[in-house]
């Protein structure tokens, strides 16, 4: 799941420095923007809807990773 969290992030910002622990904000310095482009990414690869109140959650990337196994949104 990393690896896709990975391809998923490098298409919409071109930000390759992505660990289980990257923070989107902090490390990656993402605006809201890109924040939603990538939000809008996952969506559409794991057709999907994440809505707003949960998107306020994923911080990192182990938050995506736990989101979408939760979810049982699976690679």
């Amino acid at each position: 799941m990393l690896e896709l969290i990975r391809k998923i992030v490098f298409q919409v910002t071109g930000k390759n420095d992505i660990n289980y622990d990257t923070d989107f904000v902090q490390d990656l310095r993402l605006n809201s923007y890109e924040i939603m482009n990538i939000v809008s990414a996952f969506e559409e690869y794991f057709d999907t809807t994440i809505p707003n109140r949960d998107v306020w959650q994923l911080h990192q990337v182990k938050d995506v990773i736990s989101y979408m196994e939760e979810k049982g949104l699976e690679v």
